[in-house]
């Protein structure tokens, strides 16, 4: 598996700082600080629209489950009440598709759809039974119970915050309101049957606008912490469970484990078929010849015979390459501290290797972390253009840490369909996580976070064994 550096990772080669660097696409440059631009902000009228429509919809959608669920309940006794309460479900996970499609429009968040309703057959009863078996349906239903007291709450804090920010703020431009029509000066802070205090000067009126503005500004961030209650609300509840989740995520990654393992198979195959077996091939021809030539011409049979001995030194060495392309037998032996100093001593530039462990991880473990020094090592060589490189090798708790870093030209990027790519592929089939930083001009550090499985120590006197045993 190769990767590159720079214009290979795919990242464009326009220079910084240039109009069409990709590290400024996309990026829009306000002359005011995010604070004062919120109040006016398209993100702060979303926010808000989203609280002022959760109050009626949150209404709606409680009375509905609360009257299905309790005539459901209380139909229980008759052959009715399974399948009213079956409906009452159903119209609540048809509530939940609304709300999130008005969490995707209004907040922004993408929550992906529960699971579906498993029936093993066709027919009215077995969907009574998959209505009424779904955790997704009682999670839509706990939504509808639990969404209007917190609907309630944003929808009254929301208004009182944004009315009074606006209308203070405003006041400079209504006050006259009061003279005019009302006989008062201004707004009454106090009064009783003898004193009466009004906001009518220059000074209260000014005082008055800057509180205004202190709550216009103040509201937006209000209305966001408000929202993000929401936003919990809709994630947890109307989106898949943990183990649904939990499940996909297995399955996507057995499916990138089964083509890693394919993509291996056909490597080994295709470096087999070029390589030592073509060679094989010859020298098996070679030989023939050699034989035949043998009591004709012996010297030019062991001239042959020699070039067929250098053809099998090549092919062993080919045969060598390949086995510890597909598992090292040093690190079998010896672990990753020599199998790692192995693999960096064929680096084309100097490279430190310190790895800090007390026993062994899985082989599994063992391997993809040798692996992944072995790849990214590799891309020094060819790619990076660097003078130094460095890999560390230690634990953090239940994690296997592992970094690469080097002074090249930087520009790696994870994204794009490198090779890089490919390899947070294999590391997140095993619950692994890859982190590039790679800034353009250097220098590169790719940090790999594998799962610790305990696997084999040595002992003192050079016997392996289980760790714990």
């Amino acid at each position: 598996m190769a990767t590159e550096y720079g214009q290979g990772y795919g990242l464009d080669s326009t220079p910084a700082g240039h109009p069409g660097y990709p590290g400024r696409a996309g990026e829009r440059r306000h002359r005011l600080p995010a604070v004062l631009r919120a109040p006016v902000g398209g993100r702060i009228w979303r926010e808000l629209a989203y609280v002022l429509l959760s109050l009626p919809i949150s209404i709606l959608l409680f009375t509905y489950a609360v009257t299905m669920v309790s005539l459901g309940a209380g139909l229980l006794v008759t052959f009715l009440g399974v399948p009213v309460l079956a409906a009452g479900l159903a119209g609540c996970r048809g509530f939940g598709a609304l709300e999130r499609a008005r969490a995707r429009g209004l907040l922004g968040l993408d929550v992906v759809e529960p699971e579906p309703l498993r029936m093993k057959r066709q027919g009215f009863t077995a969907w009574l039974g998959a209505v009424l078996k779904s955790g997704a349906s009682w999670r839509s239903l706990l939504y509808a119970v639990l969404h209007l007291p917190w609907a309630t709450f944003s929808f009254v804090v929301s208004v009182t915050f944004w009315t009074i920010g606006w209308s203070l703020l405003t006041y400079p431009l209504w006050f006259w309101v009061f003279p005019v029509y009302a006989g008062q000066g201004g707004i009454q802070l106090y009064g009783d049957g003898q004193h009466r205090i009004h906001l009518d000067n220059p000074f209260e009126i000014t005082v008055t606008a800057l509180i205004g503005l202190l709550f216009t500004l103040t509201t937006p961030w209000i209305v966001r912490a408000l929202t993000m209650g929401d936003r919990l609300l809709v994630h947890g509840l109307l989106g898949p469970s943990r183990l649904v989740t939990r499940v996909v995520e297995l399955e996507s990654d057995r499916g990138a484990v089964v083509d890693t393992a394919a993509a291996d198979l056909r490597r080994i195959e295709r470096d087999l078929h070029d390589g030592a077996q073509a060679r094989l091939v010859a020298l098996a021809m070679d030989l023939g010849l050699a034989k035949e030539k043998l009591r004709e011409d012996p010297r030019a049979a062991a001239h042959m015979v020699d070039e067929a001995h250098g053809e099998v030194k090549t092919a062993l060495q080919e045969l060598r390459d390949l086995a510890r392309g597909i598992h090292p037998a040093v690190l079998t032996d010896r672990g990753l501290d020599a199998a790692l100093s192995s693999v960096a001593s064929r680096c084309t530039v100097p490279v430190r290797v310190e790895v800090d462990l007390t026993e062994r991880p899985a082989p599994a473990i063992e391997g993809i972390a040798y692996f992944t020094v072995s790849e990214l090592l590799q891309n020094i060589s060819k790619h990076a253009r660097a003078t130094w490189a460095a890999v560390e090798v230690w634990r953090t708790e239940n994690r296997l840490m592992v970094q690469v870093e080097d002074n090249g030209v930087g520009g790696a990027d994870v994204s794009g369909g490198s090779g890089l790519a490919g390899l947070a592929e294999r590391l997140d089939a095993v619950d692994g996580i890859l982190v590039v930083n790679s800034p353009a001009g250097g220098p590169t550090r790719v940090t790999a976070e594998l799962p610790w499985r305990a696997g084999r120590t040595r002992r003192p006197g050079g016997e392996q064994r289980l760790s714990g045993e």
